[in-house]
């Protein structure tokens, strides 16, 4: 626990076997209460692998994607009666030493939503992220910025904690089962009017670090740009999208 909140990890995982290990050495467990992996149908042995380290974990018969494996993750989160759930990739692009502080940030009061940043402190070249992806990510968040009205260093990250509150009222279902999920998450926090901050995260780029290829990444750049379209609209009432509303029947 963290003040007195349970701290739940998540880890949507997809042939994460070399990584896993030096993932969960990383985290800080005397505040992890629990840690819940979920293999999106793995073709190497992560499952194996996280039944070896202890950690809960649950099998997807087939591969769902991306955001069907996170939608699955804050399911057994909130089953845990988490306060607050971190997202943690388990392929160690990210630091999971930062686990604590991005935590901290919502025991605050201060913040709903935190996102590990890989561009606040400009290490994200020189941590190995290719040319294109940055270009891209600086190109897509000034776009975002102007249309959501706020000013975030970047919404591409997978690195992320939210409280309670965020998971139980965003209408998470309706969102993509790819890798647009997030950036849908994001969008739906603005609109419901979560606070999000951010902390500077160290990323790294290897071989086994899972990462979108060119013509998916195209793809998902393109979807970012309709995500913006449609809360545009629908925060100036011109079209009225379920993604964004607050119906209980469609909240995960």
């Amino acid at each position: 626990m963290i003040s007195g909140k349970r701290l739940v990890v998540v880890m949507p995982a997809y042939n994460a076997e070399k990584t896993l290990r030096m993932t969960y050495s990383d985290l800080p467990m005397e505040y992890v209460d629990e840690v819940v992996l979920v293999d999106d149908a793995s073709r190497d042995n992560t499952a194996v692998v996280a039944a070896e380290l202890g950690i809960r974990t649950i099998v997807h018969s087939v591969n769902g994607g991306y955001g069907a494996n996170q939608k699955t993750c804050y399911h057994a989160a909130m089953e845990l009666d988490a306060d607050i759930i971190v997202m943690v990739h388990p392929d160690y692009q990210y630091s999971p030493r930062l686990v604590t502080a991005m935590a901290s940030m919502i025991v605050s009061g201060h913040y709903d939503v935190v996102l590990g940043s890989r561009i606040l402190g400009g290490e994200a070249l020189r941590g190995g992220m290719p040319y294109y992806k940055y270009l891209s990510n600086r190109v897509l968040t000034a776009f975002e910025n102007i249309i959501f009205g706020i000013k975030l260093s970047e919404y591409h990250t997978g690195f992320r904690a939210f409280s309670r509150k965020v998971i139980e009222k965003l209408p998470l279902e309706l969102n993509s089962d790819d890798f647009l999920f997030d950036n849908e998450m994001l969008a739906q926090s603005v609109a419901f009017e979560f606070r999000i901050g951010e902390i500077s995260c160290p990323t790294k780029y290897f071989p086994e670090a899972s990462s979108i290829s060119f013509w998916p990444s195209v793809r998902y750049g393109f979807g970012v740009i309709n995500t913006a379209i449609k809360y545009f609209l629908h925060r100036n009432n011109l079209k009225r999208y379920k993604l964004f509303s607050s119906d209980p029947e469609l909240i995960l």
